[in-house]
């Protein structure tokens, strides 16, 4: 049944987690308050997403097997990079099947997504070139021409307005099933246009030392992890290790563990029972021990103290 929903998220977790089609460890990487603005759509086949976010962010995307992906700038802004190569306005992104990828963003940032059921793509694509064409194994950077591009960002921005003011048009099937097939005609109007380039050698060989990177974290959430120790367990050097979070990231990965760890803490504080535990001992536990500068780079973060944090009641 086609449907479509319209959130606002102050919280980056909620938001990571209200996604569709990726599971998204997000991390906020500049002080302030968080908004976001995610906009999803679900017709017959296809899937579409509108994202508007206020903060510079990384997140550690996987995007679930089985549904070709694409996604696209809908609106001009900070750089916004997808596996370390720049995410251009006139450019579409065709995920590789069950891609994992850093995607990050250096300030305010608007895009766009949509996808369908490979069974789907292959059918189409039988259709229109007489066979299915193989699945690319990395990332494809298209470059349509311009009339597709903007055919496609207008028709996108469209069904994203009808979802904000008009949802009971999407939730009605035929009409659901007209503004598809637009949007299908769009979509394949840019990822058959133009020239699709494989990354380069480098760039593949820094994204799977980045996945490596994010296993490490994700293996040792509750540890408090070094450089020394992240590098041995990758196989990579400290430089190149820096290279490619600076890459990928736009930060070191000392800089990014903090806050991954500062993250953590919020997480833990806000599921804790106050009256059981203490902001020192949660600090503690993930490798926090100078309690007031802590406090102070929390505040800074999240604007308000862990203290506060901890204090407020648990909900959901």
């Amino acid at each position: 049944m086609p449907s479509s929903a319209v959130h606002a998220f102050t919280d980056p977790d909620e938001y990571a987690a209200s996604i569709r089609a990726t599971t998204a460890d997000l991390t906020v990487t500049r002080r302030g308050l968080f908004n976001a603005k995610l906009i999803r759509i679900d017709l017959h086949h296809l899937w579409m997403q509108r994202f508007a976010e206020d903060l510079p962010r990384v997140a550690y995307s996987a995007n679930i097997a089985g549904r070709v992906i694409i996604s696209f700038r809908t609106q001009p802004g900070p750089a916004l990079l997808v596996d370390g190569s720049q995410m251009r306005l006139d450019d579409v992104i065709r995920h590789s099947d069950a891609q994992e990828y850093f995607r990050r963003s250096d300030g305010a940032a608007s895009y766009g997504s949509m996808s369908l059921p490979v069974e789907t793509i292959a059918s189409i694509e039988e259709a229109m070139v007489g066979c299915a064409l193989p699945p690319s194994r990395s990332a494809l950077t298209i470059s349509p021409s311009p009339p597709a591009m903007a055919k496609l960002r207008h028709l996108h921005a469209a069904a994203g307005r009808l979802a904000e003011y008009a949802p009971e048009v999407i939730a009605h099937p035929e009409a659901a099933w007209g503004l598809e097939q637009s949007l299908i005609g769009a979509m394949f109007g840019c990822i058959d246009i133009g020239e699709g380039n494989e990354d380069r050698s480098a760039l593949r060989q820094h994204a799977a030392i980045m996945r490596k990177f994010h296993r490490v974290t994700e293996e040792n959430p509750d540890q408090a992890l070094y450089i020394p120790e992240v590098c041995a367990a990758i196989g990579a050097s400290e430089r190149t290790l820096r290279v490619c979070c600076q890459e990928h990231l736009g930060i070191s990965p000392k800089r990014y563990l903090l806050l991954r760890r500062m993250h953590l803490v919020r997480r833990a504080l806000r599921a804790a029972d106050a009256s059981a535990t203490t902001v020192t001992e949660i600090a503690t536990r993930y490798g926090f021990w100078q309690f007031g500068r802590f406090a102070g780079e929390y505040k800074l973060l999240f604007g308000e103290l862990p203290s506060i944090t901890l204090a407020r009641p648990i909900t959901g």
